[in-house]
């Protein structure tokens, strides 16, 4: 591993302990050459699927776009970035539970609003109107009203999953 601070690629490892609940490895390594110190992470690097936007193209999964999406949905409201980074991680295990090479844009829409709605019901419909693309007051009152409804029934919520056909 090259050495931050001079360059050099020869280091020893002085401490190693699992971190991050299990999900990385952090380890102390000390420079050969200059003997300074710094820490490196190892971790489980996972394939997400690619993303199939409407117009058909493909774009990589990007962790970040959605954390920006959710949080400018929760802006104001009164939830942390840890939750909305537990939302983007459950939303992130559902994918991978997928076992899928593409999933389509819509199905991210959907976890997001699914996720949403039993977060912060503001913020599910913040995310919702643009998600759905709402263009009036009646769109707006309309799902409210199903959101009442649906409360009853969480399970109506879950994204469905895509189509076997959908793998690519």
């Amino acid at each position: 591993m090259r050495c931050p601070f001079c360059g050099h690629m020869e280091d020893k490892v002085v401490d190693s302990r699992h971190s991050k609940g299990g999900e990385a490895i952090r380890r102390r390594r000390e420079c050969l050459h200059c003997d300074r110190r710094f820490t490196t992470y190892e971790h489980i690097e996972e394939a997400f699927p690619q993303i199939v936007k409407q117009a058909g193209s493909l774009e990589d999964y990007d962790r970040q776009k959605i954390r920006r999406g959710i949080r400018l949905a929760c802006s104001k409201r009164p939830i942390s970035l840890e939750q909305i980074d537990q939302v983007v991680d459950r939303i992130e295990e559902q994918m991978l539970e997928l076992g899928l090479r593409e999933v389509s844009s819509d199905w991210v829409g959907s976890a997001i609003t699914t996720q949403l709605r039993h977060l912060d019901p503001v913020a599910y419909i913040r995310f919702a109107s643009v998600y759905r693309g709402f263009s009036d007051i009646e769109e707006f009152l309309q799902e409210l009203k199903a959101m009442g409804r649906s409360d009853a029934h969480p399970e109506a919520d879950a994204p469905t999953p895509p189509d076997e056909e959908d793998e690519g």
